[in-house]
């Protein structure tokens, strides 16, 4: 990304931007009637990527430097992933966006030579922390299928389509006039093509001698001194890849029929061993039957027993529906180890980089589709290294994320104790092989955790501290319901039926610990964290029938007003009297009438043994109504002191008591409107036949028509009940019919995170065709049912829950004192509060309920709310009040130590004086109001032609600022409370809704989000850590020692039985090959380079960069010349010695005796 300067922008903002803010002022400069002296200025923000993380997204191929042990993975977006030790990862990436073809590294050079199916080649740079590029080559007229780059060589073979090999200088990246064409290659005689080049490596005891593989079946030696073939080996089948003997005097080829060849380099007329691994040998000798191709073949030598040989693919063809295999060849036994996902490419981990001498292999680096497995040789059984890097992000799709930077820094060791007990076992006991590089030193301290949720509905809680990031805990929501086992239960291919469980958002308090989570099946489930393990005999459950009626009358009755079929409904204001259920209650589904009262999923009944971490504390679901399904939950939120939960949909807002296990409240949108609020929503059409609604997926994932919408109800009124055991049994008897947990799925209407999907796919137009039903795979699978199809006329009477906020402030204009009240979002854009009425003491009983009044609209915005947040009068945060956490399985006294809510000690307002600033963010704008005279005092327009998909309040230099994402990829931050633009950045256009659904702001300038279905990207838009970055990263390159080349022994020297070098610099250079035609490839100096770097760099910054780079050259040559000194000494004392003796020889003889 190129430099960007945050002083013009901000001195040049859009006219939707900058003409936008209520109170004029020159952006990024504090205004002087500020009611709040701020601190923050644009000089604090800036914006930059830090790390990436997880499994490289569609991983094509993949090195290894044997010495710097770093591990290269490139992929099919042009991507670089680079690995080490724990905590060194980096990522970079090619311009062009093309595959990654095939890796070399320059062993313990710190460098990598990448080649792309765009036919370039380039050379990175890794001994600088951010990789750069510092020569590229772009082959014009040739395709590139392969390249080998043998040992402390600067000469790179590249193999064409066409069945040429080419010759590249890597240090200047300059081709050689040295050429091999295949039609000299091949025989004369022969009249085929023989294909494109599929291998080249130099026989390991003659680096004259080359070898070269046709995908024909044809496999030539090249002998480089005299330009001629010396033997050429024929086969039947295509060849895939070619091994060598550490001896030079033997190799093995794997074909396209499932067999391996091993040829004597000196017997071409046939194979001296022709071998099916997998095929069945017939008795009457007969030749095996075909196999799959066998794709990779490596042969590794050892001292003390056996080769190995380690070969990919070749397996029966009778093996339909097997998974793919690795096939470990030693001495007698063969090992078939099956994989999760199709093998990419593998790598054989050998402890010597010399290819002349025993190999030594001590474990198998290979590359899936969708994971990295390193398996250990040395072990009987050949177990697999546990990986240090987080490579399950995507074990299953992860849904949703939440950041959590600066949180309390015992939450990290209690998560970590508790989920150390939850590692598998039967790992190799040997440290992870792949160990180079150092890892960054920064002065970043401060805990941060990352939280995943996943399709299966699983949370996983992430260690994210100084850019590195582990896995601390995982919880399965699954297990507190009951799985289907029968066939007559197992869902259909429908994608939308594989995710029941599937996570729709979560809250999480870092200080009480309390987590709360809604599922995509409208369930809630309510954890608390205990160190102590316990069997749960009966999940508590609580069912809540939230449903819209409609009538044809002008204005919505808000009386409480029953329908005929509903019970009576309790006022707002009182619990339910009724008793929760312990089991999942039965509802009417007989083949005659509508499924009610059913919730979509089913509790466990058997007692479920819940182990330390979090442990369920309560299961909230919403049922059928009438024959319809449960809207999907788009907001929740907990307040830990008076033990409520509050969630909302499209129907309406309910509030449990998790302690007390009763629905206190259960009230529809309109009700939350006062009777005279000029934004009261009033219907405009009857009740409609519902349509059963397929889910959208991501931007692309398809359309709706008119038939898959959902319904949309303009006016609402709640019937309020908690259905009992004793209420259905009755009920029992009638049903005729089971309800599986498929059918629900397929009713589902989202309005997410929901409801972003379904305003983007509008917004944008970005659409996605029945014909491409699965352009992501698996990983997107979720997403398909994650949105909403209502449409923008639906969309526009329906008005849906979308945040709230607990938070001690005044409901009212009139309130002189702060009170507990909750603020109240919809995608209407209408903040409305509602007064709660807690009872005194440490805990409230059902005989002392708590009570809500409505106080109507507190103010209107354009567009859905998305966050809001509670300033006092100094511009200070004020967090909602928490409970401090305690061990719910721990004993009374302990308890009472802990459990004490915090003092409410604001303090009350003064006549004529505000005390505290509500700020009020939507897709369209966002204000800030005056506590509690109820005025706007700022207001700023964000966006006019898109729209907000994200929005944080967020601590950031000691003060408080607005952060926002927009669908139109800028990223803003806001001053608070004045709402004076700080950052404007075009930085990420939204193409996926993956992106949407998972970014996330933080405190202390950090973000993050999904940048692909398996990899997460975090940014920092603070100043400080972009200046810090460079510490803050790992170095891929440690100064190593080369290890000494193999003794070539006393009879080998003598008798020249040893590896035979050659001066590659006499056949490849200009003066003996000639120069290259400028037409077959063009040299690109890279950013990196000294060219590119005087093209790019400016000011002191590029002067001191390029007169290091000097430095450096300086003392490389200063080096050499110290080389050449020591040379010619060498020869002059040389040639001294010879001149005394011819003279001693010839001192006392006479002229005629010569």
């Amino acid at each position: 990304m190129k430099k960007f300067n945050i002083r013009k922008v901000l001195d040049g903002l859009t006219a939707a931007s900058s003409s936008s803010s209520s109170a004029t002022a020159q952006p990024g400069t504090p205004r002087e009637n500020e009611v709040v002296q701020e601190t923050l200025q644009s000089e604090h923000f800036q914006l930059c990527k830090t790390v990436r993380h997880g499994f490289p997204y569609q991983p094509c191929s993949m090195a290894f430097d044997p010495v710097q042990k770093i591990l290269a993975v490139g992929t099919q977006t042009g991507a670089l992933r680079l690995f080490g030790g724990a905590g060194v990862e980096c990522y970079c990436q090619h311009e062009s966006g093309s595959a990654v073809i095939q890796l070399q590294f320059l062993i313990n050079e710190g460098a990598l030579v990448s080649a792309l199916a765009d036919d370039s080649i380039h050379l990175w740079n890794l001994r600088q922390k951010i990789p750069a590029i510092l020569h590229s080559l772009k082959f014009n007229r040739e395709r590139i299928t392969y390249c080998h780059l043998p040992f402390q060589s600067k000469w790179l073979y590249i193999g064409s389509e066409r069945g040429n090999i080419h010759i590249v200088n890597v240090e200047s990246f300059t081709l050689s006039g040295y050429v091999i064409m295949w039609n000299k290659a091949i025989e004369l005689s022969s009249k085929t093509h023989p294909g494109p080049v599929v291998h080249i490596s130099d026989n390991p005891m003659d680096e004259g001698k080359l070898l070269i593989g046709f995908e024909c079946g044809v496999v030539v030696l090249w002998d480089l001194k005299s330009k001629k073939a010396d033997f050429r080996y024929s086969y039947d089948e295509a060849i895939h890849s070619v091994a060598w003997h550490h001896e030079g005097k033997q190799f093995v080829c794997s074909h396209s029929d499932g067999t391996l060849t091993t040829w004597n380099i000196r017997a071409p007329a046939k194979p001296a061993q022709i071998i099916t691994p997998h095929g069945k040998q017939p008795k009457d000798g007969k030749k095996p039957e075909p196999c799959k191709p066998i794709l990779k073949v490596e042969y590794k030598t050892t001292r003390a027993g056996d080769p190995f040989m380690v070969l990919s693919g070749g397996l029966s063809y009778d093996t339909v529906g097997r998974r793919a295999c690795l096939t470990v060849m030693h001495g007698k036994s063969t090992a078939v180890l099956e994989m999760d996902y199709p093998i990419v490419d593998f790598l054989t981990l050998c402890e010597t980089p010399y290819p002349s001498d025993f190999q030594e292999p001590y474990a198998v680096v290979v590359l899936l589709e969708k994971d990295l497995v390193v398996i250990d040789l040395g072990q009987i059984g050949y177990p697999i290294f546990e990986s240090p890097y987080p490579l399950a992000i995507h074990e299953s799709p992860v849904t949703c994320c939440e950041y959590f930077a600066d949180c309390p820094s015992e939450l990290i060791p209690a998560l970590y104790s508790v989920g150390s007990r939850q590692k598998r076992q039967g790992y190799s006991k040997k440290e992870w092989p792949i160990s180079g590089g150092n890892w960054g030193q920064g002065s970043q301290t401060y805990p941060e955790i990352i939280i995943t949720g996943h399709a299966d509905g699983s949370i996983k809680f992430w260690d994210a501290s100084g850019l590195m990031l582990q896995v601390l805990y995982k919880l399965k929501t699954a297990k507190v319901f009951e799985r289907a086992r029968g066939k007559e239960e197992k869902p259909n291919t429908d994608i939308v039926d594989e995710d029941p469980f599937a996570i729709q958002t979560l809250f999480w308090c870092p200080e009480s610990r309390m987590l709360c989570v809604a599922g995509v099946s409208a369930h809630v489930i309510i954890y608390r964290f205990s160190k102590q393990e316990v069997t749960t005999e009966v999940v508590q459950l609580l069912e809540v029938r939230m449903q819209c009626e409609f009538s044809e009358v002008d204005s919505p009755d808000l009386g409480g007003e029953q329908t005929p079929t509903q019970p009576a409904s309790a006022a707002p204001s009182s619990p339910q009297e009724t008793e929760p259920p312990n089991q999942l209650s039965a509802g009417t589904n007989s083949s005659e009438g509508p499924r009610d009262n059913i919730p979509c999923l089913q509790v466990r009944s058997s007692p479920l043994k819940q182990s330390p971490g979090y442990q369920v504390e309560l299961v909230v679901q919403l049922v059928w109504v009438s024959g319809e399904p449960p809207q999907q939950i788009t907001s929740l939120a907990v307040n830990s002191p008076s033990g409520l939960v509050v969630f909302g949909n499209s129907n309406g807002l309910a509030v449990v008591d998790y302690e007390q296990k009763t629905l206190l409240l259960n009230m529809a949108i309109s009700e939350l409107y006062s009777p005279s609020d000029p934004y009261q929503k009033q219907p405009c059409s009857p009740r409609k036949p519902r349509q059963p609604s397929g889910g959208l997926c991501d931007s692309n994932d398809g359309s709706n028509n008119s038939e898959d919408r959902c319904k949309s109800p303009t006016s609402a009124k709640m019937s309020r009940k908690i259905s009992s055991s004793g209420e259905q049994k009755p009920e029992l008897e009638e049903r005729s019919q089971r309800w599986s947990p498929r059918s629900c799925k397929k009713h589902f209407c989202s309005v997410t995170n929901g409801k972003m999907a379904a305003r983007i796919t509008q917004k944008l137009h970005i659409h996605r065709t029945k014909s491409d039903p699965n352009r992501y795979g698996k990983d997107n699978a979720f997403t398909r049912s994650r949105s909403s199809s209502v449409t923008s006329i639906d969309r526009e009477s329906r008005e849906v829950i979308s945040s709230f906020y607990f938070c001690e402030s005044f409901p009212r204009k009139s309130d002189s004192l702060i009170s507990p009240c909750l603020l109240v979002g919809t995608t209407q854009g209408s903040v409305m509060t509602a007064a709660l009425s807690l009872p005194p003491g440490a805990d409230h009983k059902p005989q002392q309920p708590v009570s809500f009044a409505s106080c109507g609209t507190l103010v209107r915005l354009k567009g859905g709310i998305l966050t809001m947040a509670l300033l006092d009068a100094a511009g200070t945060l004020l967090p909602p009040s928490y409970e401090p956490w305690y061990d719910p399985n721990a004993s009374d006294e302990e308890k009472e130590k802990v459990r004490r809510r915090r003092p409410a000690s604001p303090p009350s307002s003064q006549e004529g004086q505000d005390t505290q600033f509500a700020v009020l963010c939507s897709e369209k704008q966002a204000k800030v109001v005056a506590m509690p005279s109820q005025t706007s005092i700022y207001k700023h327009n964000i966006t006019e032609s898109s729209f907000v998909l994200r929005a944080d309040v967020v601590q950031m230099a000691g003060s408080y600022c607005l952060a926002c994402f927009c669908a139109n990829g800028h990223i803003m931050t806001l001053s608070l409370p004045s709402l004076r633009p700080l950052l404007d950045v075009n930085y990420l256009p939204l193409t996926d809704m993956r992106i949407a659904r998972t970014f996330c702001f933080s405190n202390l300038g950090q973000a993050l989000y999904m940048t692909s279905p398996t990899e997460i990207q975090r940014i920092t838009y603070s100043q400080e850590t972009c200046d810090n970055l460079q510490e803050m990263l790992s170095e891929l390159f440690t100064p190593v020692e080369t290890p000494e080349a193999p003794n070539r022994g006393f009879f080998k020297g003598l008798f020249g039985g040893g590896a035979q070098s050659l001066d590659r610099e006499d056949l490849f250079g200009e003066t003996a090959s000639g120069k290259a035609s400028r037409s077959l490839a063009q040299h690109i100096p890279g950013p990196g380079s000294m060219e590119g770097m005087k093209g790019a760099a400016s000011g002191v910054v590029g002067d001191l960069a390029r007169a290091r780079v000097a430095l450096d050259e300086r003392g490389q040559k200063l080096g050499e010349l110290d080389e050449r000194t020591a040379a010619m000494m060498a020869s002059a004392d040389s040639f001294s010695k010879h001149a005394h003796n011819m003279m001693v020889k010839y001192k006392d003889k006479k002229w005629y005796q010569l």
